[in-house]
């Protein structure tokens, strides 16, 4: 089973910058492919902010294009997204996200989540 683990979250104030990291780790042989970042903010639905193929290709939601970049090193099978110019609209639980290949069977996989917070 592959998990996938977060950090980088806290409390910044508008205009400052955090980098979240998403590592995959498991027992089992496996290949990431797609990766991305999701956030859901309370009372809201989880939305996209931003996703890369393996191959780097990357698509990002509007209201953080030109804000945030996402990054991946394959070898580490870890993602990192960083986020600039953040605004109090920002604030959200960010979730990492994977589809995950173990034994010839894909199965999109969330981290746990972690939590930024955007002060004005």
């Amino acid at each position: 089973q592959v998990q996938l683990v977060e950090s980088g979250g806290g409390l910044v104030q508008a205009g400052g910058s955090l980098r979240l990291s998403c590592a995959a780790s498991g027992r089992s042989t496996f290949s990431i492919n797609a990766m991305g970042w999701y956030r859901q903010a309370p009372g809201e639905q989880r939305e996209l902010v931003a996703t890369i193929s393996r191959d780097h290709s990357t698509n990002y939601a509007d209201s953080v294009k030109g804000r945030f970049t996402l990054s991946r090193d394959n070898a580490k099978n870890t993602v990192y997204l960083q986020m600039n110019s953040l605004k109090p609209e920002d604030t959200a639980v960010y979730y990492c996200n994977a589809w995950v290949t173990v034994a010839y069977t894909t199965t999109n996989v969330w981290g746990q989540g972690t939590q930024v917070t955007v002060s004005s």
